[in-house]
Parts: C-alpha cells; sequence; structure tokens
C-alpha cells in the first residue's frame, strides 16, 4: 500500500523492518505488517497570563503569545515530536500545560534574580533572555518558536506596582518637559539679545573687510593683468617662432620631395629600357626557338618517311621468302605422300 502525506503533513511509519519509528513524506506500507499515521507540523499559536515575583516579592502578570510547531528542517527535532507530542491534539489541555509550564518556570526564575525596576526598565533584554531559555527546553520535545511576543506587563490586583511606575515614569516626563520647556524659554531671549549683538558686530567687521579686500582686489587685478600681457605677449612670440620653424621645415620637406620625384622618374626610365631589353631579348630566343622546331620537324620528318619505306620493303621481302618456303614445304610433303603409295 502506498501512502502519501500532504504539504503540512510527514508520515511516522513504524512495524516490521523499523527499530524506532521512520519519518517520511511517502512510502510503501506492508499490509498488517507496519502501522502509519499522519504528523501535522502547522504552528499553533498559546496565549498565556504568566503571574511571576520580582526580587523584592512584588507579584505581577506577563501577557504573552506564543507560535509553536515541530521544526521540520531537522529530522532529530521530527522524531522527538512524533514520539512525545504526536499522540496528543496540538490544541488539546495536554499540551497548552506543558508548553505554559515551560514559560512560567523560566519567566518565574528569571524574574526572581531582577528587581522590580530593572524588570520594567529592561524588559526587551527580559524578553531575549525568556525566549532563549524557553526554546533551551523546548528543544527536548522537538518543538520551535516561530514568533514570541510578550504584549505588557499587567498589575495583581492589591499590588500596582506597574502602574504606579507608569505613573512616575509620565510625571517625571512631564516635569522634564516644563524645565526643558523654560530652559529653552531662557535660551531664546540670551540668544536673541546676543544674536542683535553679534549682528553689528559682524557688520562692523564686515565693512570693515569688505574695503580691505576691495583695495586687495584692486591690487590683484592689476598684477594679474599685467601677467596676463606678459604671458600673452611670450606666447606670440613663441607662436611666431613656431610659425618660422614651420615654414623652413615645409620648405625642407618640399625640397626632398622634389628629388625624390626625379629620381623616381630616372629609375622609371631605366627600368622600362631594362624591360624593353628583356622582352627583345626573349622574342629573339622565342624565334630561335621556332626556326628549330621547324628545322627538327622537316628533318624527323624526312627520317620517318625513309625508315618506314625501309620497313615496308623488309616487311615485303620477309613475306615473299615466307611464302617461298610454304610452296617449298608444299612441295616436299606432296613428294612424300606420293612415295608413300
Amino acid at each position: 500500500m502506498y501512502r502519501v502525506a500532504h504539504e503540512s503533513e510527514y508520515l511516522v511509519i513504524t512495524g516490521y523492518g523499523i527499530d524506532d519509528i521512520k519519518i517520511a513524506k511517502k512510502a510503501w506500507l506492508l499490509p498488517f505488517l507496519q502501522s502509519c499515521s499522519k504528523l501535522a507540523i502547522s504552528p499553533v499559536s498559546y496565549r498565556f497570563d504568566v503571574q511571576a515575583m520580582s526580587a523584592e516579592k512584588h507579584p505581577f502578570i506577563l501577557r504573552a503569545v506564543f507560535t509553536i510547531g515541530p521544526h521540520s528542517d531537522y529530522e532529530d527535532s521530527l522524531h522527538k515530536y512524533a514520539k512525545l507530542i504526536s499522540a496528543h491534539d496540538k490544541l488539546s489541555n495536554h499540551v497548552k500545560e506543558l508548553v505554559k509550564g515551560i514559560v512560567e518556570g523560566e519567566t518565574c526564575t528569571l524574574a526572581a534574580s531582577m528587581t522590580m525596576e530593572e524588570i520594567l526598565e529592561g524588559l526587551k533584554d527580559l524578553k531575549q533572555a525568556m525566549l532563549e531559555k524557553v526554546q533551551s527546553e523546548l528543544n527536548q520535545f522537538g518543538l520551535w518558536i516561530y514568533s514570541a511576543n510578550y504584549t505588557q506587563l499587567v498589575d495583581v490586583p492589591g499590588h500596582e506596582y506597574v502602574s504606579y511606575f507608569g505613573k512616575k515614569i509620565l510625571m517625571e516626563a512631564t516635569n522634564q518637559a516644563r524645565v526643558d520647556f523654560a530652559d529653552a524659554e531662557m535660551k531664546g531671549e540670551i540668544g536673541s539679545k546676543l544674536l542683535e549683538a553679534q549682528t553689528l558686530q559682524n557688520a562692523s567687521k564686515i565693512d570693515a573687510e569688505t574695503k580691505i579686500m576691495a583695495t586687495q582686489t584692486h591690487g590683484q587685478l592689476k598684477m594679474e593683468e599685467i601677467k596676463v600681457t606678459a604671458e600673452v605677449k611670450v606666447f606670440e612670440n613663441k607662436r611666431e617662432a613656431e610659425v618660422t620653424e614651420a615654414k623652413a621645415s615645409l620648405a625642407m620637406k618640399k625640397a626632398k620631395c622634389v628629388k625624390e620625384s626625379q629620381i623616381a622618374e630616372v629609375e622609371a626610365s631605366k627600368a622600362v629600357a631594362l624591360r624593353e631589353a628583356e622582352l627583345q631579348k626573349e622574342v629573339e630566343m622565342m624565334n630561335t626557338l621556332t626556326q628549330t622546331e621547324k628545322l627538327k620537324a622537316k628533318f624527323m620528318g624526312k627520317v620517318s618517311i625513309e625508315c618506314e619505306t625501309k620497313v615496308q620493303e623488309a616487311d615485303s621481302e620477309l613475306y615473299k621468302k615466307k611464302k617461298d618456303a610454304e610452296a617449298s614445304l608444299y612441295e616436299k610433303e606432296k613428294k612424300r605422300r606420293l612415295r608413300r603409295r
């Protein structure tokens, strides 16, 4: 039998061939020899009102909301959860009391080592420490805290320390705001008078500095004008020298180009004459070769004709001798036959 788990589930398999338990998303089961149950891994939110007591024996209530579920990324956590928790419904009182007991135990232990003022002023650190200790305890059950929110501290009836502390903080903040307002108002009046005096002083100072700056600026402008005039004159002289140098260089390049052109023309004419001589030589050689070939062909034709004539004469003589021999042989054979008769 083949079983498959849904997205937020695992299969827990026990029975034949399995020493402890087997956790899988899909598996083949041996009928009547193996059993299978589904393990839901969706987290569940639990709300608690945790009652604790500070080091001065001031009781208080800490309201918290924990979202807890099995840690699906670690197989060891799933094994622990499957063996210890999965037999119970996650929404049952058994699981809720288990989680609540761990949260209350760790909260009471931490709160007992801190004063009420330390708890109220360092609530963030207290929450972080509680979260770490609760998680370390839940690990043995394969559970993981996905989120934890400590909403508020509440007084136990007859022990209104939290509300008094809040009023104290509010009053201190109000008084500090009044002091800050008065201090700011006083600083504003003093600052206004100082600002007026500083404005007059700064105006006189700026006026004097402006006159000094104007004199300095006029002198600097004169010096800059003289400097620029001198630089312009130097630049003009430099440009005239560069132009003269460029003209001389251009004249030399033109003379060089004319010389190279004349040399190229002479070399070209010599090259033409040399090429004409080479072509004339090649023509004469071709004519000589042609005459030689003609004489060779004429001589070879005559020799070939004489050779063929002699060959034909020899063939005719050979044929004649062959016929004479055959006739003589025939006469001898004829006489021999007549003798036998």
